[in-house]
């Protein structure tokens, strides 16, 4: 039995696996799994992973959730290059450093971007107001300094020279306020020239394949949500109008 990945390429953790798997010809099956089409459309991700979620992994008879350690798991089995989780300690340290602060800071404010200007209202029916993303955007612009002045300084990439895990895991994230109109690249110079580092790192027409739906998030509307999904979560998005 080969690997499978179970993925939703909405989802910005299940981009960075899919792009690190295929940027290092990783052999896998793409288990395509839309989330906003409700419950049995992710049946085969819940068989796997105990968390009910993606981006889930399944190794023959093992199985794996989590994002950071899937793409861990996948660079160790497959002996990827060193820049990508270094072997040196100092580096591997400064990997993880910023996988540590990412989650309390990038991951926290980028994605409400598109749950803001999309999501919210296609499970509601009621926009949110413009005080809320405004609210957003300066938490973002906080972060975001915060990442360039600690994390990137005058490198090419979060740790030297090379990409790493650190960089993939970012540039996911931050791709989600672009998909939604927010363009957090345009005034920041440093900011847009390391995106463009990682886009060559990894292949321009990977990044754009992988990157192709959230780009194309309008579309969303057109979908057709699952009735049950939609009663389920449109209490708890109504929460965030507030």
């Amino acid at each position: 039995m080969g690997l499978e990945l179970y993925l939703d390429l909405l989802s910005q953790p299940c981009r960075s696996i899919y792009i690190f798997a295929r940027s290092n010809n990783i052999p896998f099956e793409f288990k395509h799994v839309e989330l906003f089409k409700g419950p049995s459309n992710s049946e085969g991700a819940g068989k796997v992973s105990l968390l009910k979620k993606v981006p889930a992994l399944k190794d023959g008879d093992f199985t794996l959730a989590e994002c950071t350690a899937i793409l861990l798991y996948l660079s160790r089995k497959y002996n990827t290059p060193d820049h990508w989780y270094p072997s040196d300690i100092q580096k591997r340290a400064r990997v993880d450093e910023y996988l540590s602060w990412h989650h309390a800071n990038i991951r926290a404010n980028a994605p409400k971007t598109m749950w803001i200007k999309v999501l919210i209202p296609l499970f509601t029916g009621q926009p949110l107001p413009s005080e809320k993303l405004q609210e957003v955007m300066e938490g973002l612009s906080t972060s975001l300094r915060q990442f360039e002045e600690r994390f990137l300084q005058d490198k090419a990439f979060i740790i030297g020279s090379e990409i790493s895990l650190a960089d993939l895991v970012a540039i996911v994230e931050l791709m989600q306020p672009v998909g939604v109109g927010c363009d957090i690249f345009e005034d920041r110079p440093r900011l847009r020239e390391w995106r463009r580092r990682v886009e060559d790192a990894v292949g321009k027409d990977l990044f754009f394949q992988a990157h192709e739906m959230i780009l194309n998030i309008k579309e969303l509307s057109n979908i057709q949500i699952d009735p049950q999904l939609k009663e389920q979560l449109a209490p708890v998005l109504m929460k965030m109008l507030k």
